[in-house]
């Protein structure tokens, strides 16, 4: 006879993550692009899949099914009854209604309940290109009450947009938007992703003290002529794992994720062409698998710089109040996010 379960995860030397994403039978979005990464670089992940599809929406047709707020809260109910709810990060992704983000807060609070040193990483997918993914209503969630409990916040430059009320349309706009959304909570942002003339950059900010600077920074993102699904999933992700690693440095955490993603989409539009399609025809499923070491390794390292001189460090910092009063603008342009 078989002795009792014991009710224990045991402890992680990197980290154990909860992560609520999407989750598809084929491709890498979502979970899919997330939890083989985070387990490479050494995390115990566990997912929970917000929706469960044939494939991503991206093509002509797609079935499955998708968890509902309550269907969640079971799924946390079931962990709590077994003693199992012990997280040292938090990873959410593309959340569809309203009701899933709400139980999505209650998962935030729960955990930290055990774990007051909870970080909690939050995509928060909303939009791109100037359209939203959702349903208008999620994007004051987000930015009345997901924002000021995240840790670390990854959008893209729409999504930016959304939580801040106004366009970005040059590095300085990118430095405030960073500014504006530690005003409301989370010490670290990266803006994943954001067009300037022809130059693709990613911003980043952390804020590591009441009445100091940021510490903020950029790196200039080489464009590689395709177009990718999962790349957003994946940049969180490996952002989660590296500055974990690098907790007082998330320019090298940064610059080490990009590199990645860089020798990953380099491997995925070598292995299009050498079997014979056109990488720009089409969407493209990225190479996961056969980018592990990559993953590992970081490939070749791209260098964060000073944008600015710091120049908006000098300036005041904005309000949660002016804050929580911006509105909602659109973007011309973005990469997947």
């Amino acid at each position: 006879m078989a002795p009792p379960v014991l009710s224990l995860a045991l402890p992680s030397e990197t980290g154990r993550v909860l992560s609520i994403q999407s989750h598809t039978v084929q491709g890498y979005v979502g979970n899919k692009s997330a939890v083989f990464p985070l387990q490479l670089l050494g995390y115990d992940v566990d997912p929970i899949n917000s929706v469960q599809f044939s494939n991503h929406t991206g093509y002509p047709t797609f079935k499955g099914q998708v968890l509902n707020g309550q269907q969640l809260w079971d799924i946390i109910e079931g962990l709590e009854a077994n003693d199992l709810l012990y997280y040292t990060h938090l990873l959410t992704g593309y959340i569809g209604s309203v009701s899933f983000l709400e139980t999505v807060l209650q998962v935030v609070n729960k955990l930290r309940s055990v774990n007051p040193k909870l970080t909690y990483v939050c995509d928060p997918v909303m939009g791109d290109e100037g359209k939203l993914y959702i349903p208008q209503e999620l994007v004051s969630v987000y930015r009345e009450r997901v924002v000021p409990v995240a840790s670390m916040l990854t959008p893209n430059q729409f999504e930016a947009e959304l939580l801040t009320g106004f366009r970005i349309t040059s590095e300085r706009d990118g430095l405030e938007a960073c500014n504006i959304l530690h005003a409301a909570g989370p010490s670290k942002v990266v803006i994943t992703s954001v067009h300037i003339g022809e130059s693709l950059l990613l911003i980043g900010s952390h804020k590591k003290s009441e009445g100091q600077p940021p510490e903020q920074f950029k790196i200039v993102i080489p464009k590689i002529p395709a177009y990718f699904t999962g790349t957003g999933d994946l940049t969180t992700a490996l952002l989660l794992g590296w500055s974990n690693k690098y907790p007082d440095n998330l320019d090298r955490a940064s610059e080490i994720a990009v590199s990645s993603l860089q020798a990953l989409l380099r491997r995925t539009v070598h292995d299009y062409k050498s079997a014979g399609f056109d990488p720009q025809s089409s969407s493209l499923e990225i190479r996961l698998i056969q980018s592990q070491d990559d993953i590992r390794t970081a490939g070749e390292d791209l260098e964060a710089e000073e944008p600015l001189k710091r120049g908006l460090g000098t300036q005041p910092e904005p309000s949660a109040r002016a804050y929580l009063g911006g509105g909602e603008e659109d973007s011309d342009e973005n990469d997947d996010g």
